[in-house]
């Protein structure tokens, strides 16, 4: 089964770094202020970085290791894929 690492963000550039088995899912409850209170509250709505892994284990640690990151070095990571910052999925 496939996990997802996946940073999201909004009109303002807040950033949120999170993990899901079902990124489809994970999105919609986001986009629809169901995914957590932090999205809910800053309005993430983009998905801008996403990386598939095949173990939870390995996902949950990729996800905290981006999130003990700087902005700087997230911005990075997203620049490298999508030096754009268009949304992966509309």
């Amino acid at each position: 089964m496939p996990y997802w690492v996946y940073i999201m963000t909004n009109i303002s550039g807040t950033l949120y770094t999170g993990v899901t088995n079902d990124l489809t899912r994970r999105l919609h409850q986001h986009r629809t202020g169901s995914g957590s209170r932090f999205a809910s509250q800053y309005h993430i709505d983009k998905l801008v970085y996403c990386e598939e892994t095949g173990n939870v284990l390995d996902a949950i640690a990729r996800e905290k290791e981006i999130k003990s990151w700087r902005r700087e070095k997230k911005v990075r990571l997203i620049n490298s894929v999508n030096p754009k910052w268009e949304d992966l999925v509309p």
